[in-house]
């Protein structure tokens, strides 16, 4: 394989057996993201025989989709020390092992999210300049979609945590999202920059700074009934604030659908609203459709590998390997390496050790 041509016809790895439904959706997806990005390769990692028979309804992937035939699934309910053990016999990290090999630019799994984070991390390793990986995905907004990390990778972080997850986070944004200068903020229990933690408080000290060359716009701080709002671009906090965070949005989706629902049933007049009223509730239900905003990644890693929903159908697992399309051709990593070492540039050193006492 040249270099041209994997710049110009990226491979992407996919996990043929993961998620909830296995390769009819995974490849139905490859078919509809191959008719978005017509550049793009596949290799499909699982069972052949059940890859062949999905394959027959995927002419656009068919006739050049490469094919490993590998036995071994990581089921939903494998610990991640158990997935890592058979990690070279299983389709999810075959795919891996392929983004660490060179040979694929990127993989997309639907599969155990703890056991691809784990193989990830392990196979991929951390890049310079950043401690830890996040898990970053897109949250709806009343204006449009908001990046949130991390949002379950790192239950605890300290001010050096979120400080790279900003920088990432706004890398992702301009990547994903196409903005030249993304709005950065913490969440936090208030705006105000004494509210939080110290690792917050510390972070947005360093923040304010160190990132004055940086293509972001720091805010500060946003609270919770803030992110739906869409004022902010980026919102960065720990793995357990954000997964709660992104559980809570799931939920208030479902809350609100619900309601609606039980409010047209409950007489004949709300009944016949309903009909001058279903235009609306299309678009609102487009909006909550977690399909729309599939594809969370790992960033940090040597390696682009993005998480699509187990439950994910067709359109969604193709908006997952939209999102890989796009962090690959528009080099993602280069960008999170070239922020860190204009922040590291302007970073204040730190204070020089207190002399001991009765040195001379």
């Amino acid at each position: 394989m040249t270099a041209d041509k994997t710049l110009k016809r990226p491979l992407i790895a996919l996990d043929a057996m993961g998620g909830d439904v296995g390769p009819e959706v995974v490849i139905g997806g490859a078919e509809l993201a191959r008719e978005r990005y017509p550049e793009l390769r596949f290799r499909l990692y699982g069972q052949e025989p059940l890859i062949r028979a999905a394959l027959a309804a995927a002419p656009r992937i068919a006739a050049e989709a490469e094919i490993v035939h590998v036995e071994g699934v990581v089921l939903g309910t494998d610990k991640p020390g158990q997935a890592i053990r058979r990690a070279k016999s299983t389709s999810m990290g075959l795919a891996i092992e392929a983004v660490k090999a060179g040979e694929a630019q990127a993989a997309v799994s639907a599969g155990n999210t703890g056991a691809l984070m784990a193989m990830a991390k392990l196979a991929l390793r951390t890049m310079q300049g950043i401690d830890r990986p996040a898990l970053v995905a897109l949250m709806p907004t009343l204006k449009s979609d908001s990046v949130v990390l991390d949002l379950g990778a790192n239950t605890e972080c300290d001010a050096e945590n979120l400080v790279q997850f900003a920088v990432m986070g706004a890398a992702f944004a301009r990547t994903v999202l196409g903005l030249d200068k993304p709005k950065v903020a913490f969440l936090n229990i208030g705006e105000e920059d004494m509210k939080g933690t110290e690792a917050i408080r510390d972070a947005a000290a360093l923040i304010r700074t160190a990132a004055v060359d940086l293509p972001l716009e720091f805010l500060g701080n946003v609270e919770g009934n803030g992110i739906a709002q869409g004022n902010t671009d980026v919102i960065v906090t720990d793995g357990f604030s954000g997964n709660i965070a992104l559980k809570t949005a799931e939920g208030t989706a479902k809350l609100v659908t619900g309601l609606l629902a039980n409010a047209y049933r409950a007489s004949l007049l709300t009944k016949i609203g309903y009909l001058f009223s279903r235009p609306a509730l299309r678009a609102l239900r487009d909006q909550l459709d977690p399909n729309n905003h599939n594809g969370a990644v790992f960033l940090g890693l040597n390696g682009v590998v993005v998480k699509s929903h187990g439950a994910a159908n067709i359109k969604g697992f193709a908006n997952a390997i939209g999102v890989a399309h796009d962090l690959v051709t528009q080099d993602i990593n280069s960008r999170i390496q070239l922020d860190l070492k204009n922040f590291a540039a302007h970073r204040p050193a730190p204070p020089s050790p207190e002399p001991a006492v009765g040195a001379a």
